[in-house]
């Protein structure tokens, strides 16, 4: 599919150091050729895997990303469509549960994994997992997560999803310090402001979007993570999830609630972001759809 690239993004990736071609919506580019080095990470609510195993095998056929992380598998490893990612040419890691949650690493190249977030061995909700990768003669660091919702705010629920989002700010903090090529993605769960929602005033107090969930995800970024696509673009309504019901969708009515974050080392190696909208209208889509970056040097 053709390339369709905004021009001020462009500017601003230059203007910012990050070299690169700005953010594309809705295209699947080839990925970058060969050279001494080059990434295409992706993430993808894929709301029940089983579901989606369909799409999924089009998404990696088409786009070739060289990581896919997915969250929201709804399956224990079992029940993981293993056989086919495989046959498509990938390695697969899963942190698994039965109905809810869970959370996988996909990558063209074999690598070293590790399961949940440290911080609370009673928590066993499948929400984290972390993968070092090859690449040439560096590694890239990927976590891949699905923060808790947090509804209704007044409940446990959200002391739950304050307790997770201060587990991983604990830990994205130690992972920093290693200095590597780092990319924590996923579906936050969070609407960073009033730019990525529809409805700024509809959802304040909803958990993706209260004033306490807003400051944790500061905090995060202020460790020393670049949002990737806030380096591409300050624009309004780049959503990546639209509910199935009262015509979000056709009315746009979307959040921005899944996100990559990049430590220093990676933001340096930033091409270009792009979110795939077009999945969000094709048969039995997931209500999320994937963004994804291109990394080089």
């Amino acid at each position: 599919m053709a390339v369709s690239f905004f021009a001020l993004q462009r500017h601003k990736l230059h203007d910012a150091g990050l070299g690169g071609q700005g953010i594309a919506r809705g295209s699947h580019p080839p990925p970058f050729a060969a050279g001494n080095f080059s990434m295409r990470i992706a993430t993808w609510n894929v709301n029940s895997v089983r579901q989606r195993t369909e799409a999924l095998l089009a998404y990696l056929q088409e786009v070739q990303p060289d990581v896919l992380c997915l969250q929201e598998l709804k399956c224990q490893e079992a029940a993981f469509p293993r056989l086919e990612i495989e046959s498509a040419g990938y390695n697969v890691a899963i942190h698994g549960q039965k109905s809810y949650n869970g959370v996988a690493i996909l990558s063209k190249t074999p690598f070293e994994t590790s399961l949940g977030l440290p911080g609370d061995e009673s928590d066993e909700q499948s929400r984290y997992i972390e993968a070092v990768i090859p690449r040439g003669r560096t590694v890239v660091r990927v976590g891949c997560l699905y923060l808790p919702n947090g509804n209704p705010i007044e409940s446990e629920k959200y002391t739950y999803k304050l307790a997770w989002m201060d587990r991983l700010i604990a830990h994205a903090r130690k992972l920093l310090a290693f200095e590597e090529i780092l990319v924590l993605c996923g579906d936050y769960n969070v609407i960073p402001d009033a730019r990525d929602v529809y409805d700024p005033a509809g959802w304040i107090d909803d958990a993706l979007f209260a004033p306490g969930t807003r400051e944790k995800f500061r905090q995060l970024l202020a460790l020393g993570f670049i949002d990737a696509l806030r380096a591409a673009t300050d624009a309004a309504k780049n959503y990546t999830f639209w509910d199935y019901q009262a015509g979000a969708w056709p009315r746009d009515h979307g959040l921005r609630i899944d996100h990559l974050l990049l430590s220093p080392q990676a933001a340096d190696r930033l091409a270009s972001v792009a979110i795939d909208r077009d999945m969000r209208a094709r048969e039995k889509p997931s209500d999320h759809v994937p963004i994804r970056i291109d990394l080089r040097d």
